[in-house]
């Protein structure tokens, strides 16, 4: 026979209303009459809904995380490490799919705070100024993965994006490369896509080699966009020997579209990726590719959000985690790579 709120009032001497407002959190009730009802619940098991647990255990077991309308391989390896963390530490994951839109992000943000969770993450996507307030207004703390607010200061964990696409241009460069092309998110995205074409662009500076604007394309981070930006390129008809694409989706899409007008890679020109997803390994040749440890930074951000949750004066840690270079098979040499207009 399960326990209801009549049982609850009925043991602790106090009126049903009086358990329904400890319950829900609203005033009208002395101190000690909270932790006799309290007392109650936990002695009788009174457990209705995820809320009611939370209540008294002080906590939801529960943590929201936001996610954009990403490459779903992307998400999965983030939600991987997320997964695998939350479930070892009891916790369970409500995963909302924000398609990178204001209101539906906001209605989310509004989901989940009546669910009263635990914590949020934020993944891979720009915060507006309403979003913002609204993480302010909770009462539980935020953490931002592969992604960073620039307005509000929420604890984050990512990597050097900027840092990152230095590394993958020094590498091209260093295997003989001097005309590379590039494709990049886009210039509008502070957080990933202009620091990774910033990087691209300094590192070519410092080797006193010049940008093509023609073998420059932007794009979404996704496979047609890798496509389309590609075709693009071919059409300035300028010479160049490699690729480096900001999103292993965007890369699959150079190979499709090499694929399709007869370029071989790494043969005729190399492809440098971004971000090691399944897209880099399960790729016709396997893709090089800069790492995000992304099953990392999804455990480190479930356990930012319980650390936060034990110690509050930590609010502001953020956290950089080390991007790597992974060498498949779509990187040549120089010497051993045809070129495209040469």
């Amino acid at each position: 026979m399960s326990i209801t709120i009549k049982d609850v009032a009925r043991q602790a001497g106090v009126s049903i209303a009086t358990v329904s407002r400890i319950v829900n959190g609203q005033k009208g009730y002395g101190e000690k009459t909270k932790e006799r009802v309290l007392k109650t619940i936990e002695e009788l098991g009174y457990t209705p809904n995820a809320i009611a647990r939370g209540l008294v255990g002080r906590e939801t077991k529960s943590i929201g995380v936001l996610l954009p309308k990403l490459s779903g391989l992307f998400a999965s390896k983030l939600l991987e490490g997320m997964e695998e963390t939350a479930r070892n530490e009891g916790y369970s994951l409500f995963v909302c799919h924000t398609d990178s839109k204001e209101d539906r992000a906001i209605q989310d943000l509004q989901v989940l705070k009546e669910k009263q969770v635990d914590g949020i993450i934020y993944a891979s996507d720009q915060l507006s100024e309403s979003q913002g307030q609204m993480l302010n207004s909770m009462v539980c703390p935020a953490v931002f993965v592969s992604t960073q607010s620039l307005t509000h200061p929420f604890p984050y964990v990512k990597v050097d994006d900027y840092q990152a696409a230095c590394t993958g241009t020094r590498y091209l460069i260093e295997k003989g490369h001097k005309q590379i092309a590039f494709i990049g998110g886009s210039l509008e995205d502070p957080i990933a896509g202009k620091p990774r074409d910033e990087g691209f662009r300094r590192t070519m500076k410092d080797h006193h080699l010049k940008v093509e604007e023609s073998l420059t394309a932007y794009g979404d981070f996704r496979f047609q966009s890798g496509k389309e930006s590609f075709k693009n390129i071919l059409k300035a008809e300028k010479p160049f020997t490699a690729v480096f694409a900001v999103s292993d989706e965007m890369a699959a899409g150079v190979l499709s579209a090499a694929y399709e007008q007869g370029i071989s890679v790494p043969d005729d020109i190399s492809v440098l990726g971004y971000d090691n997803t399944m897209a880099a390994e399960m790729a016709i040749p396997p893709l090089t590719t800069m790492a995000q440890p992304l099953e990392e930074m999804g455990q480190k951000a479930v356990e930012l959000i319980l650390s936060l949750r034990e110690n509050k004066e930590n609010i502001n840690k953020n956290e950089i985690v080390k991007h790597r270079l992974i060498e498949r098979k779509s990187v040549l040499e120089r010497s051993k790579t045809k070129g495209l207009f040469l």
